[in-house]
């Protein structure tokens, strides 16, 4: 199983969905690291460190960010992109699909714009 982290924008409602549909999945909200207000640059960094694929709804400069690090050579799990107005249910559905019985590494250095 993949584990997430949700980024400070990201929609709770999908967060606490996911976590009802699915209560094993490991998932962790930025603000719950002390990471609020943080550059997207080291976000990517704590996520990598501690092996979670990022949960975002910002398609501007999360996926810039995710690019320069691996052209860097920097590794990280993996990029979500998910649009704002995705329903919903649909969000918890493609989320869902992409990390459980998924291996760890499923995604690493990849940023995927959901739905696929």
């Amino acid at each position: 199983m993949v584990r997430l982290v949700s980024d400070e924008n990201f929609n709770g409602d999908i967060v606490r969905g996911l976590l009802r549909r699915h209560p094993e999945l490991r998932i962790i909200r930025v603000q719950d690291v002390g990471l609020t207000q943080t550059p997207d640059p080291d976000i990517l960094e704590w996520a990598a460190t501690q092996g979670c694929v990022l949960l975002s709804h910002d398609v501007s400069t999360v996926p810039l960010a995710a690019f320069q690090r691996v052209s860097n050579g920097q590794s990280m799990p993996g990029v979500l992109i998910l649009p704002d107005r995705m329903p919903i249910g649909q969000a918890i559905d493609e989320i869902l699909f992409l990390s459980v019985d998924v291996a760890p590494d499923a995604w690493r250095d990849q940023v995927l714009y959901l739905p696929l």
